[in-house]
């Protein structure tokens, strides 16, 4: 033990990525339906070896802190903002019915096992997991004009219960929103999100790395003219009857490729290389001639590419307008989709096309550069992160998080981690608007989530886990007790009235509703993962922002009515 205190102490860092190697290995153990999951574990690694002491700095848990929230705000911002309105109005009663009942638990278990105000406030600060509580209070209780020995006794407890139960505080809002409620609902947090998501990206199929559909819309084949001897090429295009299009791409003749004008005619043993949508080439494939293999220099490299839709020729015009206009243009190029603030378009007739959309593309390098010059901006693929854009989005969050608004003796103030949320839904917002610029790779977003929260957690079970299991060896577990019952009695009553007043029937929006009204941020990146994709994002970026204004005034009212 000594020698491992004397490495915490030279490089406490040591301690933190052990925690989360440790905590990584033991969350993948399944018990039943059980996971504990890497965050929770390595929560309880960090504890278990906070028992040897060590010291590490505050400035490490905000950072990582920071780099999380501003992550999952930026992935969610375009989503979130176009989920305001009424549909919130949910989220919002959420927030206030976990608040109320946080505080009526708090309340009715001091009464009954004689808890003075520091230790009620203490264990409503640690056991929702608001650290905010702990100055409310502590300030609360500086103006109730006792004799100073007294006041600073008071604000001691507050401290006390905070260490003791904080630890379960964090621990149990992941048993419940992780465990409980997908049990509670019968379904699972994943299955769930996939469902929101095909919601959200309407009928659009997303493919995984290294899926690919088995049919392909787009295609290329060959063909040896026969029946379409003597035909031009824009004849041959022409006769396609549904909205599938194509394109005659390349031609050969006697061994050498010539020139695929429109009106080019076609002999009888040219070699043509059809593109287009597979029904389109299914469609035609009998009136040019018998299909082929292979034939030598008659591959072709096709690109696809993003297109920010700038031109005030395309936007504010409907789909329609733009095929009839375009018909030259859009030669050999194909749409593949259309996405406004990340989402896709249903491109029906009558869809109407807005500057800022994304266009997705197909075709020939040269085919795609002569309709990106007409439509706006090519957005280049990229594994770079724009650190110029993402490093002011973080300042900025930071800076509002200093902000402090007073309501009478009542701070109340976004904190670091609302502020780098409420940036990073910003940024990612204006990010959706202007794909140019603040590219942030998903590996590197995806990184930045999953190392800020699991590291977070680590360094507060480092820094508190060896107070809090001593304050529980001199006190008993009463206190350690009644925070587990703060911890868990709230949730499970917003989540009975979430599921029956509420009416949330799907399993991962609703986890991100619950642990987001707990400000519950270790819960909320099990849930991310178990998720597999952001749709647990929007309603905790609403839930979270009204819960550390809802949480932080409990500080005064519990000093108040113990």
């Amino acid at each position: 033990m000594a020698f491992l205190g004397s490495i915490f102490h030279q490089a406490p860092e040591i301690a933190l990525f052990l925690s989360l190697a440790g905590g990584y290995w033991i969350g993948k153990f399944q018990f039943g339906k059980f996971q504990l999951g890497g965050v929770a574990g390595s929560l309880l690694v960090a504890v278990l070896l906070s028992q040897i002491g060590i010291t590490i700095d505050n400035g490490i848990k905000a950072v990582l802190f920071a780099l999380f929230i501003y992550a999952v705000g930026f992935e969610s911002g375009p989503q979130f903002f176009r989920s305001l309105g009424r549909q919130s109005i949910r989220e919002i009663m959420m927030a206030a019915v976990l608040a109320i009942s946080g505080l009526l638990t708090v309340i009715v278990l001091a009464k009954m096992f004689g808890l003075d105000k520091g230790l009620a406030a203490g264990v409503a600060a640690g056991g929702l997991t608001q650290s905010a509580i702990i100055g409310t209070a502590s300030s609360a209780i500086g103006k109730l004009g006792l004799a100073a020995d007294e006041a600073q006794r008071l604000q001691a407890n507050v401290a006390i219960g905070y260490a003791v139960t904080y630890i379960f505080g964090s621990f149990g809002a992941i048993i419940v929103c992780v465990n409980i409620l997908p049990w509670f609902l019968g379904r699972s947090i994943r299955d769930d999100a996939v469902k929101a998501e095909a919601a959200l990206l309407a009928g659009a199929k997303v493919y995984g790395p290294g899926e690919a559909p088995a049919l392909p819309n787009l295609v290329g084949r060959l063909f040896r003219v026969h029946q379409a001897a003597g035909r031009s090429l824009a004849e041959i295009e022409a006769t396609v009857t549904s909205d599938a299009t194509v394109a005659i791409e390349r031609v050969k003749r006697a061994g050498a490729i010539v020139g695929a004008q429109p009106d080019f005619r076609l002999q009888a043993d040219d070699v043509v290389l059809v593109v287009g949508r597979r029904a389109g080439v299914v469609e035609i494939a009998d009136s040019i001639g018998p299909e082929l293999q292979s034939s030598d220099g008659m591959s072709m490299v096709v690109t696809t590419r993003d297109v920010v839709i700038a031109n005030k020729e395309f936007a504010g015009r409907t789909v329609a307008e733009i095929i009839e206009a375009t018909k030259d243009l859009r030669h050999g190029v194909f749409v593949l989709e259309v996405k406004r603030a990340g989402a896709p378009l249903k491109l029906q007739a009558d869809t109407q096309i807005e500057a800022g959309d994304v266009a997705t593309i197909y075709g020939l390098q040269e085919d795609l550069q002569r309709v990106a010059k007409q439509v706006g901006t090519v957005i280049l693929a990229s594994d770079k992160t724009d650190f110029v854009f993402h490093g002011l989005g973080i300042v900025v969050g930071l800076l509002v998080g200093l902000l402090v608004l007073r309501i009478g003796s009542i701070p109340l103030t976004l904190g670091s981690g609302g502020g780098a949320l409420l940036a990073g839904l910003l940024f990612g917002w204006y990010r959706s608007r202007n794909m140019a610029i603040g590219n942030m790779p998903t590996a590197a977003s995806t990184l930045l989530r999953d190392l800020g929260l699991a590291g977070f957690v680590a360094v507060v079970g480092l820094q508190s886990g060896q107070q809090a299991v001593q304050t529980i060896a001199q006190n008993g577990v009463s206190l350690f007790l009644i925070g587990v019952v703060v911890t868990i009695l709230p949730l499970l009553i917003t989540m009975l009235f979430g599921r029956y007043v509420l009416r949330y029937d799907n399993t991962a929006i609703f986890a991100g509703a619950l642990s987001g009204s707990r400000s519950a941020n270790p819960a909320f990146g099990e849930i991310l993962d178990k998720a597999g994709n952001t749709v647990p994002t929007t309603p905790f970026a609403i839930t979270y922002a009204l819960a550390n204004v809802f949480l932080t005034l409990l500080g005064p009212l519990v000093v108040a009515f113990v």
